[in-house]
């Protein structure tokens, strides 16, 4: 599964402008082109796209249409992660973590990292 991510991920990086991506040719290149805010908001869009067929599927419209948003999702995520020099190997890398954790117990882990935080600036 990861092989699809990784390479996914170089055609991304192939495509910022540092490495020669033209935003007249290419649709990621013209993402990183008009910067941070056009990414975020493409982001906004594609997870609001993806929660409008997820509630279509529950009321029966066929999942297809969900896998379909799904991977919009997953594939702007990927150009956002590049973006800030970041690789899906380290979102793999933090669930694989997180593998064994309880939902509550991780979110219990993360407040008292961000308190402890906040606590040594002050």
């Amino acid at each position: 599964m990861s092989d699809v991510l990784s390479r996914l991920a170089q055609v991304i990086e192939s495509r910022k402008p540092e490495a020669g991506g033209n935003p007249e040719t290419s649709y990621v290149s013209r993402l990183f082109d008009k910067g941070d805010d056009a990414i975020l908001k493409k982001i906004g869009e594609e997870a609001t796209e993806t929660v409008m067929a997820a509630k279509d599927v529950r009321s029966g419209a066929d999942a297809s249409k969900l896998v379909y948003e799904c991977a919009d999702l997953w594939f702007h995520s990927l150009i956002m992660l590049a973006r800030f020099d970041l690789s899906p190997q380290q979102v793999l890398d933090e669930l694989a973590r997180r593998e064994g954790l309880s939902g509550i117990e991780e979110m219990a882990n993360r407040k008292l990292k961000e308190r402890e935080q906040s606590e040594r600036k002050t």
